[in-house]
């Protein structure tokens, strides 16, 4: 059970455990389509989440301390690169890059994984909002594996969305509500992690069908994850600078500035941040047609620090005006004091 703490969203008890539904949707749909030719791929799957559903689960029971976790993320995602299907071997071009070494690879492919699970790992503070952005983000791999012949990637795509679309009925209810823990949040994140991988890791002749320059396709991978990496790099740069653990916890999330400063509901917030994560990847996916890398990585790096310096006037505008509001009930509250003690004064006086 979650209970309620400052920086909680929620009043009462809430159950943690939806992300257990995730673990054996996704085992149960492995083990169904053990005959289909992609299954020696998908066997370093189970490995992974496996560990990763263990810790979750523990860390959702007990509290593991971040370290504990993060040991068991390295260890999933090992799993994961030692498979040569998983490999990237050339960027096609963005930014001039073709080849990839091998040791590249590791380095690049394991940050990435990691980034990608731990992101979505933060932005689960709101109900429905890591459902949404799950759902937004598997509906697009969905829909470039289906376009790329990628059909076994798209039956896992398709298990996890369900687990999902029938999980966020529950964790938007008022009276059924659940949330999906990070034994929920890990899971998804690591899939999520495993499909951006294998799209970037995809044969040049894959992406044929799709509707974007070769050259782009790391752009397209990036504006598919912008909601969890634009906040986990904005919280984090946030908490650096305030000499503070990256990983200390706060109410400086997108999500909640969009709660505290304008009073959305969580499902008006959830679903505000899931359509804005669509629009985005259909708006770049619309410029990748026909612009070169160098110009839309130009446009993203814009994009990315306008969007921080409008969240920062917006998180700081609201904390003055918390300050202010404050402020003036201490005021108010001394001049209260002031009243009652130059009232009893007044009354000793005249007893005297």
């Amino acid at each position: 059970m979650d209970n309620p703490n400052i920086r909680s969203s929620h009043v009462k008890r809430t159950p943690t455990l939806g992300g257990v539904s995730f673990f054996y949707t996704l085992i149960f749909a492995l083990f169904f389509l053990h005959n289909w030719d992609k299954f020696d791929e998908a066997i370093y799957f189970i490995p992974g989440l496996t560990i990763l559903f263990i810790v979750g689960l523990k860390d959702d029971l007990l509290v593991l301390s971040p370290y504990t976790k993060l040991a068991a993320q390295l260890a999933a995602i090992t799993f994961i690169l030692s498979n040569e299907s998983f490999r990237i071997t050339t960027l096609n071009g963005f930014l001039g890059i073709y080849d990839i070494p091998v040791y590249v690879y590791y380095m690049v492919g394991g940050f990435m994984m990691l980034t990608i699970i731990n992101a979505y790992n933060l932005i689960d503070g709101i109900d429905g909002l890591a459902s949404i952005v799950g759902i937004v983000i598997l509906v697009i791999y969905t829909t470039i594996f289906y376009l790329t012949g990628e059909y076994f990637y798209v039956l896992i795509s398709l298990a996890l969305n369900g687990s999902l679309i029938a999980f966020l009925s529950y964790n938007l209810s008022s009276n059924k509500k659940i949330f999906m823990g990070d034994t929920g949040s890990l899971i998804v994140g690591f899939i999520i992690s495993i499909l951006t991988l294998k799209f970037l890791a995809l044969s040049p002749e894959s992406y044929n069908n799709l509707p974007f320059l070769l050259e782009n396709i790391p752009l397209i991978a990036i504006s598919i994850l912008i909601v969890p990496l634009f906040d986990t790099a904005r919280v984090f740069t946030i908490r650096v600078a305030n000499k503070k653990s990256p990983f200390s916890p706060d109410r400086n999330h997108t999500h909640h500035i969009l709660l505290d400063t304008f009073k959305l509901s969580h499902k008006q917030a959830s679903f505000i941040i899931g359509g804005f994560n669509l629009i985005f990847v259909i708006l770049m996916i619309i410029l990748s047609s026909t612009s070169y890398n160098f110009y839309l990585v130009l446009f993203l790096i814009t994009f990315v620090v306008v969007m921080a310096y409008l969240f920062y006037r917006f998180d700081y505008s609201f904390a003055n005006i918390k300050r202010k509001i404050l402020l003036r009930k201490k005021v108010d509250n001394i001049k209260s004091e002031m009243k009652k003690g130059g009232g009893k004064l007044i009354q000793k006086k005249k007893k005297n």
